[in-house]
């Protein structure tokens, strides 16, 4: 089943306060490899752009990232993660092959930190954090609560999501799934307690995955990215209806 969807074998866990020592090594790591010449740039996307710039969060088990670095950048990674015992693909851009994905993140991207004086580290803005989440509006991952959550934290506007929406992929309309990621922001703009909402999204996202984990078991091989919010719908559908 593709995109880690029953993934349980990662052991990978960055936090907050983790995080930022880790790409300490990595920065080490990179400059000791490459040298000073070639600086490299890094841009954090989802889970651990969220864990680096919210509270709400508190972990992820991998690092989603943008990579503009040499070919000294593979190695330095791959020596980290045999320093800290992480899997091979610890910080990766398979989000790029993802519906999420635009070329237009990089222009839109601020300053996070500088490590080594060679690897520069970017975050996004709040509201490009939310566009990117509501592009995906996977069931299974965290992409409901955590759009939930930067709004609770940052309180940026209506309009500054549906503006980044537009610049990244072209308006609300151009979303796979719009309907949804319009309820969702529906909810969002009128709920009179974020902390209450960001909860039901949460336990709906759990609930996702372990429906997907019991049919992935039961049908090998039949889930893929295409068809798990469908395949969720239809067994929640057939559990409220008690058949």
């Amino acid at each position: 089943m593709s995109d880690n969807i029953s993934e349980n074998k990662k052991k990978d866990s960055f936090t907050k306060d983790n995080l930022d020592e880790i790409l300490g090594e990595l920065g080490k790591a990179f400059r000791k490899m490459n040298g000073t010449k070639i600086p490299a740039e890094i841009i954090l996307i989802g889970g651990a752009a969220i864990v680096a710039g919210y509270g709400f969060r508190e972990s992820t088990t991998d690092i989603d990232a943008l990579i503009q670095a040499s070919s000294a950048m593979k190695d330095a990674i791959r020596k980290i993660g045999d320093k800290y015992g992480f899997s091979r693909d610890w910080i990766n851009q398979d989000f790029k092959k993802t519906s999420s994905y635009s070329d237009a993140i990089v222009q839109h991207s601020i300053p996070y930190r500088t490590f080594s004086n060679i690897m520069h580290v970017r975050i996004l803005p709040p509201e490009y954090v939310v566009a990117m989440k509501l592009a995906a509006l996977r069931q299974y991952k965290y992409d409901f609560s955590d759009v939930v959550g930067v709004i609770m934290e940052s309180h940026i506007s209506r309009e500054r999501v549906e503006n980044a929406v537009k610049n990244l992929y072209g308006g609300m309309e151009r979303l796979v799934s719009a309907e949804k990621a319009a309820s969702l922001l529906d909810d969002i703009y009128s709920s009179t307690n974020l902390k209450d909402l960001y909860t039901i999204y949460r336990n709906k996202e759990i609930e996702g995955f372990e429906i997907l984990k019991q049919a992935d078991s039961d049908y090998k091989g039949f889930l893929n990215r295409d068809n798990v919010n469908d395949v969720i719908a239809a067994i929640r559908a057939k559990k409220e209806s008690g058949k």
